[in-house]
């Protein structure tokens, strides 16, 4: 009987071992070429994620539970690394138990855990001395248990710097949109702000900047599953929530506005919706219509006469709202789907109230003697006077018309 459970030890030491090298390998190393369903670090996030998320749902929506979850993150990056090590451990001490491995140890009887003791000073290279191998076979698994060590540390100082300097690009791209598309970021301020400033050529080179960015988030969250769990440095923006307004923006371009090409944004829409739907089909999120429309016929009303106060109107204003409900439903179930998995709110197609951007305000402005809406108020004052004050050229000729007017009623007056 013992000598049956020590044959299915050592044969599980050798599964465990195979299988933690497999997977942080496809992990860490070769991230992006794995099709397979199972692996062992998906199974970890969702499962850790299922519990974490449970309790962030019986948390109000807020700071608080915005806090609980920004430590879900960095937190699964730690445990997913021990976990592989204590795998490690483990599975060398089922190796070595397994094969009966005569030792040299301070009990007299060797059990399970002197063996698990001796593998994990081993791994971490203790090396203590109190327990030793005294066969071949022991002593070059031991040696085998210390390289594993080393070059795993030397997979983790490897990995975790690419995961933030990955986090750190996603997070400056974000936030350029708190000047140019609120905050919360929505489709209709970014167009307001771009067309009310006379930029809507430059909205074209910015959303380009956006198709990039979006190929970056696909490549990089579907290599390291973690960054989709990191939350946002910025307050009321996050990573799903920019990738939403950029498909709400090129959606209203590709609807289509008079004297605006829509071609401009086509490439990006294509990208950012690639984008949505290989990420909710690898997290295993199923399309969702959620039961609260996220622009209803009142706000389409209401998005329309905004966006008609800075001059963009639809080129066939009876059939926009049809044609902008078709290209929603090709991204939106999708959006959605990731929103209700990583409990985060999408942004509104329009703002319910006038908001103030995050740049606008911080704690010294609750003490300061200006308040973000006059600042506000000033930023567009200034805008407005620069746009009315003509050209220079246009105060040259002026003033030499005037001249010109000036010498000939001179002239006039001597001949009289």
């Amino acid at each position: 009987m013992e000598f049956s459970i020590k044959i299915l030890a050592t044969v599980a030491g050798f599964i465990l071992f195979f299988a933690i090298l497999r997977d942080s390998f496809e992990t860490i190393v070769l991230p992006r070429r794995v099709s397979r369903r199972f692996r062992l670090s998906r199974w970890f996030y969702l499962s850790t994620w299922t519990l974490w998320s449970t309790i962030a749902r019986k948390i109000r929506p807020g700071n608080r539970r915005e806090f609980y979850l920004s430590y879900y993150g960095p937190l699964s990056l730690l445990l997913l690394l021990v976990a592989w090590a204590l795998v490690l451990i483990l599975a060398y001490s089922l190796f070595q138990w397994g094969l009966s491995d005569p030792l040299q140890a301070p009990e007299k009887q060797q059990t399970f855990w002197t063996y698990l003791y001796m593998s994990g000073t081993t791994f971490v290279t203790l090396g203590y001395g109190d327990v030793v191998p005294l066969s071949l076979l022991g002593r070059s698994l031991a040696v085998g248990e210390a390289a594993t060590g080393f070059l795993f540390l030397a997979l983790i100082v490897g990995y975790v710097p690419v995961i933030y300097q990955s986090f750190s690009r996603r997070e400056t791209q974000i936030s350029l949109l708190d000047a140019r598309a609120g905050s919360p970021p929505s489709a209709s301020e970014m167009l307001r702000r771009h067309y009310r400033d006379r930029t809507i050529n430059e909205l074209g080179q910015f959303l380009g900047t956006w198709e990039r960015w979006c190929a970056e988030v696909l490549e990089s969250h579907l290599s390291y599953p973690v960054l989709t769990y990191y939350r946002s440095q910025h307050e009321r923006q996050s990573w799903l929530a920019a990738l939403t307004t950029i498909l709400d923006t090129c959606a209203l371009m590709i609807v289509g506005f008079e004297g605006v090409s829509p071609l401009i944004v086509r490439p990006t829409f294509a990208i950012a919706r690639h984008a949505a739907v290989d990420l909710a089909q690898v997290y295993g999120t199923p399309p969702l219509d959620p039961k609260l429309n996220r622009l209803s016929k009142d706000d389409f009303v209401r998005l329309r006469d905004a966006l008609a106060d800075v001059g963009l109107v639809f080129h066939v204003e009876e059939d926009a709202e049809r044609r902008l409900y078709e290209i929603r439903r090709s991204y939106e179930p999708f959006v959605n789907a990731l929103a209700d998995h990583l409990l985060v709110n999408l942004p509104p197609w329009i703002p319910a109230t006038k908001t103030v951007d995050d740049w606008q305000t911080s704690a010294w402005d609750h003490f300061a003697e200006w308040s973000p809406e006059k600042l506000d108020e000033i930023t567009h004052i200034i805008t407005d006077h620069r746009k009315k004050m003509p050209l220079r050229h246009q105060h040259e000729h002026t003033h030499t018309d005037q001249s010109e007017q000036q010498s000939a009623e001179g002239s006039t007056r001597e001949v009289s």
